[in-house]
Order: C-alpha cells, then sequence, then structure tokens
C-alpha cells in the first residue's frame, strides 16, 4: 500500500504521483515516536497535484511538531474535476524529483486530508463492502487492521465481478 504522511517529503510526493496511477492515497501519522503509524484520512490524487502547483506552501524540515502552513490553500482552490493543465504538471513532477531543492522541502497535508474518509477492517464481509461503495459512492476504501494500521485499500474496480454475480443471482431467483 502507498501512504502518505502528514508531513511529506515535496521530491517524494512527486515521485510517487509520476509512478503511479492511483486516485487516492491513506494518510498516515505516528501518535508517538515508537508507535506504529495510524490512519488519519484519505486525500485524492487530484488535490495532491494541485497543492504542488502552489510552491508558497512548501516549507523546509523542522524537527518540532510546529510544522504547519501559515497559509493553508483553500478547499476551492484545490478541489477540481480535472487537471486545468497536464502538461505543467508534468513538467513541475519532473523538476521536483530531479532538482535537490526539493528533497529538503516538505508539505504539510494535515489541513486537505478527509478526515472522516470511510475505513473497513481487513476481515469486514465483502457483500457489506460493496454495499458502502454502491451507497456512498466510493472510488476508494482503506482496509486497515485492529489497531487502525492501514493494511490495504480496496477499490470499484476491485469489486466490479461482483456486481455481475448480484445481477445472475437476481436473475435467476425468480424462476
Amino acid at each position: 500500500v502507498r501512504v502518505l504522511h502528514l508531513k511529506e517529503n515535496i521530491a517524494s510526493l512527486a515521485r510517487l504521483l509520476a509512478s503511479t496511477s492511483h486516485g487516492g492515497f491513506p494518510v498516515v501519522c505516528r501518535p508517538k515516536p515508537g508507535h506504529a503509524e495510524v490512519f488519519q484520512g484519505t486525500i485524492k490524487r487530484l488535490e495532491l497535484c494541485m497543492l504542488l502547483e502552489n510552491e508558497h506552501i512548501f516549507e523546509p524540515e523542522t524537527n518540532d511538531e510546529s510544522f504547519s502552513s501559515s497559509h493553508p490553500l483553500s478547499y476551492e482552490k484545490i478541489t477540481v474535476e480535472k487537471l486545468p493543465d497536464l502538461l505543467r504538471l508534468t513538467m513541475l513532477l519532473n523538476r521536483y524529483t530531479t532538482d535537490p531543492r526539493y528533497q529538503q522541502l516538505f508539505i504539510n497535508l494535515e489541513p486537505y486530508i478527509n478526515k472522516s474518509a470511510m475505513s473497513v477492517q481487513a476481515h469486514f464481509s465483502l457483500q457489506r463492502t460493496y454495499i458502502i461503495f454502491r451507497t456512498l459512492g466510493l472510488r476508494h476504501l482503506t482496509v486497515v487492521d485492529p489497531q487502525n494500521r492501514v493494511v490495504g485499500v480496496i477499490t470499484r474496480k476491485d469489486l466490479m465481478p461482483f456486481p455481475l454475480e448480484e445481477r445472475l443471482r437476481l436473475q435467476l431467483a425468480p424462476q
């Protein structure tokens, strides 16, 4: 599973976006030193791309907990249906992955993650998972263990054979 952290390195984030086509990512954090990373929420690929187009929110790494975006972007600025300029984004991702400056710059994802994102336990019923997807119109769902650590992600594509099986069962039931 590809997860992001509340404080994410710009170069690493650019590499991840350039090398995957995932539509969203679970975001994790370590509540205390020595503890496991736990699920905090999710962030969409499009939102990450819009954030990366705003270099003024990048910050140098800090060792204390005071890392925060002093000027977070508004919800309207990062919420888009599709990318306005794919060529520009491709050039930005290339620059962020190759220019050594971006190895030392970070972004605070906390103001932008969906903290109320749904998750299911690893042994959750497939049928109920399908119902959640269908009812809520989800694209992806984070799978966690009993300690709330991310162990997987289920996408709509993963459940594609399931609707077909359900339709066949409904058609055969009256007979």
